[in-house]
């Protein structure tokens, strides 16, 4: 077809012993883990946003130092990618047949930014979807990773431990939450699913090494440019 302009190349990632995996959208959900010292509350729905596929940064990457804030921080998550797509999927089916793997990824945010879209009840957009926002390992598909649902989350900074935590901890499980999803708009193969994270790491600044993990899957680890 003859396009007023050259179409975006496919964003993919890495996939283990499998061709690339094509990246369609990133949902990222909300508060998705008990509050640090508060006891466990699981929300009536889960609370989520999105980042477009251009928002993937590759393993072993620098990340730009994003302009315009002083607040980088990172949160280290379980990330679900999906193979099979629909509309009002199944829990008890998602495991089995919508699941093409698990990955490990960051949902870089600019604290400064978020706190001010929060207080005058403004779109996360700006704190949330900027270029590079979502780096993300590659793929581990299920049939070597087993259904995750447990396993230890951390993340590092310059080897200092920011964040640890249990995906066993999640609030919202993940069939669940992509019976959720696929309730409330159809959902694709290509889709990804950033799970939440534990806790807050704190700034990071431009040198720092970041390495994020989950236990089974590939590690990520991005420098901040």
């Amino acid at each position: 077809m003859n396009y007023a302009f050259p179409p975006a190349p496919v964003i993919t990632l890495d996939a283990m012993s499998s061709r690339p995996f094509p990246v369609r959208r990133i949902f990222c959900l909300a508060h998705n883990y008990p509050e640090s010292g508060r006891e466990a509350v699981k929300p009536a729905e889960p609370g989520f946003f999105l980042k477009p596929a251009g928002a993937i940064l590759q393993n072993n990457a620098v990340l730009p130092y994003p302009p315009g804030t002083g607040a980088l921080c990172p949160e280290a998550e379980m990330v679900v990618a999906l193979h099979k797509g629909g509309r009002n999927i199944p829990a008890d089916r998602v495991d089995h047949e919508y699941m093409f793997g698990y990955a490990v990824g960051l949902d870089m945010t600019l604290r400064d930014a978020l706190d001010h879209a929060i207080a005058q009840g403004l779109p996360w957009d700006k704190a949330k979807s900027f270029d590079h926002s979502s780096p993300c390992s590659a793929i581990t598909p299920e049939f070597y990773a087993g259904n995750i649902a447990s396993g230890r989350i951390e993340l590092k900074v310059n080897g200092e431990v920011r964040q640890s935590g249990n995906v066993a901890d999640m609030l919202w499980k993940v069939p669940e939450t992509v019976h959720y999803l696929s309730t409330r708009m159809e959902l694709f193969p290509g889709d990804l699913i950033y799970t939440g994270s534990s806790g807050l790491a704190g700034p990071v600044f431009q040198g720092d090494v970041i390495e994020a993990t989950v236990a089974g899957l590939e590690p990520l680890i991005i420098t901040i440019g």
